[in-house]
């Protein structure tokens, strides 16, 4: 149910509750907060829980008796408080673990007034007024959580006069039972139960799973008198409950009788009952420091070693030291602070232990000791519970090879280079020799600099095709011992797979590391799976597979329509998708057999909640859940395009470790060994679930996982592969505790998905469950409302926050209800479009299915809008309670730029610096926030941070430097008011420079921050990334103290021992303002992210930022189409003819001028964005149209576009207007494909001598007049010897990582040096006399954007790369082609020719006599085959152009593509007017990709593939040579390893 009471934050802009206090014992100012609850004044402990559910749970645990309770997971009463008058069979409350609220007082830091659960009969702060207990918000939880473990247990109060310590008083006495009851009566046998404090669910347990009479006496009951009543028990169980347990002697008398009865009859105790044991056997207790409370405790069994997840709530502890020697033992050992938790006799059954077996809330991990207990009580034999010894059984591994993901496509993206680059690291610590394959070139992980101290690289790297005889042919020559197939996505799964099934691992004596084979075909094929989970009483959707389009409909029909189609072993749901009847299934299944030999029918199971947890399990059984997820969209949005959250944030505790444990059971059962996921559907109303599917290898889920909660997944699973266990692994981020625990979040995770689908004409925008986004953010922050809005800046930079009417996302044309009902890329917007509007959250939520929860925090922010928009100016918003409304919208996530447009001031830099202004000059300034695993409650050495407007103190200090704190707010919170701007500049920059003077080892302990790519999308991806990865690691090589600012966290870069401090944060003016103020650093390094950083550089420098290397003047006159064109006008270099838009009517005239096809290019766009060839005016006007909406305020120019040009890319390095060193690359297509989807030969193979000469000549000119220090990149077009300039880039280009690994020096890494002013020297690189070619090759994703042309133009299409070395071009060329997916022809060895004009047919005839002569069999359109008929006398099969989709009858093209006859098609647009060839050709290229088969649309590629299959590599196998050895290659002209 939905909360339909107080409205929360978005009433009005102030606080809502009465203003409170917490006064704290310490003497420490008192804690300014709000109330909710009882408006009551109490007195308590103040003690921490680390749990993230499960309120109910535990405010009504008798252990918390007269403590005031702070919860460090920030958002509390989510899921409100299920009705107590529902009971059990026993009369106890189901949902709670007494009658009572116990504790004093309640702590949180941001409370839900909305709550949404079907369970809830009520809110959280209705059920503590009803009670009588206060509760308080807006407390910085993590700050007091970390004085608490500092200090100790701090006495509290709220709004008292004096402080009472609750330890005093006998808590036990306040909450014992005060007679006896019977519980199970008749049942046997008897067991007494002493009530200190005793929680319902162990009654639960004992009585309902054990089936035992359960006599539950108050504590101070004594036994031995009334032996009588208690008649013959059998077994004495001893409870939880709060306080200082010396102050129970009449318990602690009654245990020692038990003790010293014969025969002994057993004892349990758990929690109290454990420190009362321990005192009844003469031991000694304490009282801990602060105590462990919450739900994932790690305990080490000291019987086996093994590790068990525990929930926790006690202040005391036994003192293992003071047992009695001869018979007491320790039976648990707390992992992280090795504490004693549990005791046991050696000759007796006698034990207990300090943590919670029944839990609630919490695991159930330890349950089994209730059945031991039991079974002692029972006189039944315990099995002997011993060491595995497997941990000495443990095989040494000499050299792995690691099988990586190739290049990016859609569904599997750089969380591959971040997870294969974990596990080079972990393999490197365990001195192991590591062998790569991976052909993308552009990661970190392809990365072979051995300078670095830390060992992180792979010995040898082949980029080569990830291809089951390629992997073998590598195996063969390097002869490792073992394989991890686990790190590559499904890519590296499926060659695993294969080989395995071959019998070719075994049979070359290989070990698969980690996960078995067999264990991960379990996971993939459904039946197998289905099996599986019968056979441990759990259920998957009902599903079924086929293997034949009839069997297709026959299971579909059995299940019911609608149902899920799935394509078997494929990555992010392709091939998938929902069919509504038997016509649907028929073409879906059509087009899935052709990824897959398997497909499988699912129940449709849209509207249920998602829900993912990350699982490790190590070979000692050991296992754990690392992070779990709830989509904000529910079931039926592929899990990569939906918004997800960590931790999840509307499952009650009964709902999260229901899940839990059904992880943990299913992993186990199946034998995975390393790290996995499994996905639920939860229904929304109830609490059934089916699961979805387990990933048996690292996933995306898995990088955000780890990006979200600190724990390296990769990293640990690696470890486990080799054979260590969760225990021996040291948590990363403390350095002191365990690898084996759960991390608990103090924060909130939003991964929001990136999609770029507007690039693609008839490509639909809705979702499914097939993946379309691009690339992914993540946000964190301490509220809902604040996160999401994070999200939304960062995965679209012109987005100042979460807008529904401001956004320009929302199609007018459409109705709002339609938008609503329809998942798309934009219907956030919608929905918030529909808040602002005033609809309510039911009706949102019947149109959505999305949770009222979620809703409830979006029309929190629609509220808080309005109420903003309401003041009209800036004045009038700040005038009352100014520092508590600004705060309140800074809580809620508004930045700066929206705040001013909502209060009506002028847009851009001036608006949002003057609300800057206001809210330093109210001290509303955001603090710093770790990311530590454990919520504060251990000390943690990291550098992982995030900014937060929802806390009072920072985790870190600021920046190093001369400049002190107050110094830095006294020039950078300048009110700007009554001060110039160029004062103000000149004040701000004065915190940068800091004295002309400054010393270098002042530079480099100052620092430099690093501003990263952000979201990867089309032209933007994890080539920026190793850039600035390089960037980091040579600043770091070179003393600099480095600071990275970045929200992917699919990157490396976002790796927090990458740097020395890793802010996950948003790459906005405001935020980098912010941190740039805190760090006081030497200096600003944007050239090394893209586009985004690039385009700050003007913002920033206006603020008075040090930006390091080129000047931001300079980046924007070549960033600006018309200055950059007027520039290079005035020096007399070549460029197509130009014109600046001013009006259309001019670019007509411009365009007739020149003659058409023209070029229409906007300014400070990425991947040439709005992009467009018009071959006519009506082009001209409609691309003019949108180029200048992409454009903005920024220039549109019209260039004549020059056809049959040569591309040539210069990228290079200079300092101060001189080139450092360059490299020359060739596109293979002709002018008119963009740099990005072209096909890049390096070194140029068929450059004139004077072409080259002008190219550099040009290039020094250029980067003398801009005065470039760092990277930039330069393309040319060449036609004969003329040649001309297109554009600069002043950053690093897409193609910087491929120049640096093909020339075996990192061009970043002198970038960086002579951006810090240190001194350089250029590499001695000769391009002539290096004997060897690499090419790079685009991948693209068209298989996925269903209705997308598969075809090349100016605007970039690809969504990754890979590149290949070989002796001459057309090796390299024809292993990058085989490494992007390309099938060689050989199944049926057919081609299907169609080429739309006789130039192009002209061009490629040699080629098509070549194919001819080599036996292929060669099909062509009818224009295409009378053209080589009349000219060359060869006779093609003729297939008819298809006139639409449906046109697919025999002797059609379409005809033979979809019967499986052709294996590659050749198919050549005109690129013009001509409709009927566009239509036909788009008909046809869209049937070849739906339908796997290869496709070359470049008549170059085509002439290049035909000339390799001429010289006998139609096979595709070439010898094995990794990239040191195309390096040792002999060279003339300068000696080998000369730098």
């Amino acid at each position: 149910m939905m909360n339909g009471g107080q409205i929360g934050a978005g009433d009005s802009l102030d606080f809502q509750g009465d203003p409170a206090l917490l006064y704290l014992a310490d003497g420490s100012p008192p804690i300014e907060a709000r109330s909710f609850g009882a408006p009551t004044s109490i007195s308590g402990e103040v003690v921490f829980n680390t749990g993230m559910v499960g309120y109910p749970e535990a405010l009504s645990d008798p252990s918390y008796r007269g403590q005031i309770l702070v919860l460090t997971y920030p958002l509390i009463g989510n899921y409100g408080v299920p009705d107590e008058t529902i009971r059990d069979d026993y009369d106890l409350p189901k949902f709670f673990e007494s009658n009572n609220i116990h504790i004093a007082g309640l702590v949180v830091s941001s409370y839900s007034w909305q709550h949404s659960h079907w369970s809830a009969q009520k809110s959280l702060s209705k059920w503590l007024y009803d009670n009588n207990i206060p509760g308080i918000y807006g407390v910085d939880t993590r700050a007091l959580t970390k004085k608490l473990r500092e200090y100790g247990s701090i006495l509290g109060k709220l709004l008292v006069e004096s402080f009472e310590d609750p330890n005093m008083r006998n808590l036990v006495a306040e909450v014992s039972t005060k007679k006896v009851q019977i519980y199970g009566k008749g049942n046997s046998p008897r067991i007494v139960a002493y009530d200190c404090g005793m929680k319902f669910n162990i009654i639960r347990y004992l009585v309902n799973v054990h089936n035992v009479e359960l006599m539950v006496v108050p504590f101070d009951y004594d036994l031995e008198a009334n032996a009588d009543e208690a008649g013959d028990w059998k077994g004495l169980f001893l409870s939880n409950g709060p306080g200082d347990p010396t102050m129970c002697a009449a318990t602690i008398k009654s245990i020692q009788y038990a003790l010293a009865l014969e025969p002994p009859r057993p004892i349990f105790g758990i929690c109290l009952g454990n420190q009362l044991l321990a005192l009844a056997a003469g031991a000694k207790t304490y009282k801990l420091k602060y105590g462990n409370r919450g739900m994932n405790q790690p305990c080490i069994d000291l019987r086996t070693g093994r590790c068990y997840i525990t929930p926790q709530n006690h202040g005391f502890a036994v003192d293992s030291d003071s047992l009695p020697t001869d018979c007491w033992k320790a039976l648990f050992l707390n992992a992280n602070d090795l504490t004693n938790e549990g005791i046991v006799h050696t000759s007796k059954p006698f034990f207990s232990v300090q943590f919670h077996p029944e839990a609630s809330g919490g695991p159930v991990d330890t349950a089994f000791l209730f059945e031991k207990f039991v079974g002692h009580v029972r006189n039944i034999p315990q099995p002997l519970v011993l060491h595995d010894g497997l941990s000495y059984a443990r095989k040494t591994y000499k050299k792995v090879l690691l099988v990586g993901s190739g290049g990016l496509s859609i569904g599997q993206a750089g969380e591959f280079d971040y997870s294969g680059s974990q596990c080079i690291k972990a393999l490197k610590e365990e001195g192991i020799e590591v062998i790569l394959i991976n052909p993308n070139i552009a990661t970190v992980q392809t990365s072979q600099e051995q300078e670095d101290s830390v060992a992180r690289s792979a010995d040898r790297v082949y980029f080569l095709p990830i291809q089951p005889n390629v992997v073998m042919d590598i195996i063969h020559k390097e002869k490792p011992d073992g394989i991890i197939v686990s790190m590559g996505g499904q890519t590296a799964l499926n060659v695993g797979v294969e080989l395995w099934r071959d019998g070719l691992l075994q049979a070359a004596g290989v070990e698969v590391l980690g996960t078995q084979i067999p264990v991960i075909e379990a996971t993939e094929d459904r039946e197998i799976f289905s099996a599986k989970l019968k056979e441990i009483g759990e259920t998957i959707a009902l599903s079924y597979s086929a293997t034949t389009v009839e069997e297709a409909k026959e299971v579909a029909n059995k299940i019911g329509y609608p149902v899920l189609i799935r394509a078997a072993y494929a990555l992010g749901g392709l091939g998938s998708g929902f069919a509504a009847d038997d016509e649907e299934l028929k073409e879906m299944a059509a087009k899935a057999f052709t990824t897959s030999s398997q497909i499988l029918i699912d129940q449709d199971l849209r509207g249920w909640k998602e829900l993912e947890y990350e699982v490790v399990r190590d070979s000692s059984d050991n296992c754990i859940t690392v992070c779990n997820m709830e989509n904000f969209d529910p079931l039926g949005i592929h899990t990569g395009d939906s918004i997800v959250v960590a931790p999840s944030q509307t499952l009650t505790n009964r709902e999260y470790f229901m899940l839990r444990t059904t992880a943990l059971k299913v992993v186990r059962h199946l034998g995975i060994v390393g790290e996995c996921n499994i996905q639920y559907a939860l229904h929304p109303e109830s609490e059934r679930y089916c699961i979805i599917e387990v990933n048996a290898r690292l996933s995306r889920s898995s990088a955000l996982a780890s990006k979200a909660t600190g724990y390296p997944l990769a990293y640990v699973a690696t470890k486990i592969s080799l054979g260590k266990d969760l225990v021996s692994i040291r948590n990363s981020v403390t350095k002191t505790t365990t690898a084996c625990f759960e991390p608990s979040l103090d924060y909130c995770v939003v991964k929001m998905p990136r999609w770029d689908l507007k690039k693609f004409k008839r490509v639909s925008n809705k979702l499914g469950s097939s993946m379309l986004s691009v690339g992914e953010v993540m946000a964190i922050g301490r509220s809902f409302e604040e996160t999401i809005q994070k999200a939304c800046r960062m995965v679209n930079p012109v987005l100042s926050g979460l807008d529904g009417q401001d956004s320009n996302l929302i199609d007018d044309s459409d109705d709002l209800e339609t938008q609503l009902k329809t998942p798309t890329d934009t219907r956030l917007f919608a929905v918030q479009t529909a808040f602002e509007i005033g609809w309510s959250i039911d009706k949102v939520h019947e149109l959505t299915k999305i949770d009222r929860w979620f809703l409830s925090k979006l029309r929190n922010i629609a509220m808080l809008r309005q109420a903003c928009k309401d003041k009209k100016s800036l004045e009038d918003l700040v005038s009352t309670n100014g520092y508590e409304r600004m705060r309140t919208l800074k809580m809620a996530g508004f930045s700066d730029k929206q705040i001013a447009r909502y209060v009506g001031l002028s847009p851009g830099l001036d608006g949002e610096q003057r609300v800057r202004d206001k809210r330093k000059a109210l001290r509303v300034i955001p603090v710093v926030k770790q990311i530590d695993t454990l919520a504060a409650e251990f000390p943690a050495q990291t550098n992982y941070l995030y900014l937060t407007y929802s806390g009072d103190q920072d985790d870190v200090e600021g920046g190093d430097g001369d400049l002190t704190q107050s110094t830095r707010y006294s020039v950078m919170e300048q009110n700007r008011e009554g001060v110039s701007p160029g004062d103000f500049k000149r004040r701000a920059r004065g915190l940068s420079t800091s004295g002309a003077m400054e010393t270098l080892k002042t530079k480099k302990e100052r620092g430099v921050i690093v501003l990263g790519c952000g979201a990867y999308c089309i032209g933007s991806s994890v080539e920026f990334d190793w850039c600035a990865v390089s960037c980091i690691r040579q600043l770091r090589r070179d003393g600099f103290k480095s600071i990275i600012i970045n929200y992917n966290p699919e990157t490396v870069s976002t790796d927090y021992d990458e740097s020395d401090r890793l802010y996950f944060e948003e790459l906005s003016l405001e935020r980098v303002l912010d941190i740039y103020e805190r760090e006081n650093p030497y200096g600003l390094v944007v050239s090394v992210g893209g586009q985004i950083p690039n385009n700050l550089s003007g913002p920033l420098a206006e603020c008075g930022v040090k930006i390091l290397g080129t000047s931001a003047r300079d980046i924007e006159r070549a960033e600006d189409r018309q200055q950059f064109s007027d520039m290079v006008d005035s020096m007399g270099i070549k460029q197509p003819a130009w014109s600046v838009l001013s009006n259309k009517e001019d670019a007509v005239k411009f365009a007739n001028t020149v003659g058409f096809p023209v070029l229409v290019r906007p300014s400070f766009v990425l991947s040439g964005a709005a992009m467009r060839v018009a071959a006519d005016e009506t082009q001209l006007t409609n691309f003019l149209d949108i180029a200048a909406d992409v454009a903005a305020d920024k220039p549109v120019v019209v260039t004549k576009f020059i056809v049959n040009a040569k591309e040539i890319e210069f990228d290079a390095i200079a300092n101060n207007g001189n080139i450092l060193n360059y490299a020359i690359g060739e596109h293979l297509e002709n002018a008119g494909v963009h740099s990005g989807d072209a096909t890049v030969i390096l070194p140029a193979q068929k450059l004139y001598v004077k072409t080259i000469r002008q190219v550099k000549t040009y290039a020094s000119w250029i980067a003398k007049a801009l005065r470039i220090t760092g990277p930039f990149n330069i393309q040319f077009m060449a036609k004969g010897n003329n040649v001309e300039v297109i554009e600069c880039n002043l950053r690093a280009s897409r193609t910087i990582p491929f120049v640096s690994k093909t020339l075996n020096h990192n061009f970043i890494s002198l970038a960086t040096r002579a951006m810090t002013g240190m001194d350089v020297q250029a590499y001695k690189i000769s391009l002539l006399d290096i004997e060897y070619v690499c090419v790079k090759a685009p991948i693209f994703s068209f298989t996925r954007l269903r209705g997308a042309d598969p075809t090349l133009g100016v605007e970039m299409a690809s969504t990754g790369e890979v590149a290949c070395f070989g002796v001459d071009s057309h090796q390299a060329f024809l292993q990058a082609m085989l490494s992007t997916s390309f099938k060689l022809p050989n199944k049926n060895r057919s081609i299907l020719l169609s080429i739309a004009s006789d130039k192009f047919r002209a061009e490629f005839s040699e080629a098509a006599e070549i194919l001819f002569k080599l036996g292929y069999k060669l099909y062509a359109t009818p224009g295409t085959a009378n053209y080589y008929k009349e000219h060359h006398g060869m006779e093609l099969t003729v297939v008819n152009k298809p006139t639409s989709e449906t046109d697919d009858g025999e002797g059609t093209a379409l005809y033979v593509i979809k019967q499986g006859a052709i294996d590659l098609a050749i198919n050549v647009s005109e690129g013009t007017t001509r409709k009927d060839e566009i239509t036909s050709g788009y008909i046809i290229r869209r049937g070849v990709v739906d339908f796997g088969v290869s496709l070359i649309t470049d008549v170059k590629c085509a002439i290049k593939f035909a000339e390799c299959m001429e010289r006998g590599w139609g096979d595709g196998k070439f010898e094995p040579l990794n990239v040191g050895e195309f390096y040792k290659l002999p060279m003339i002209g300068w000696a080998k390893g000369q730098v």
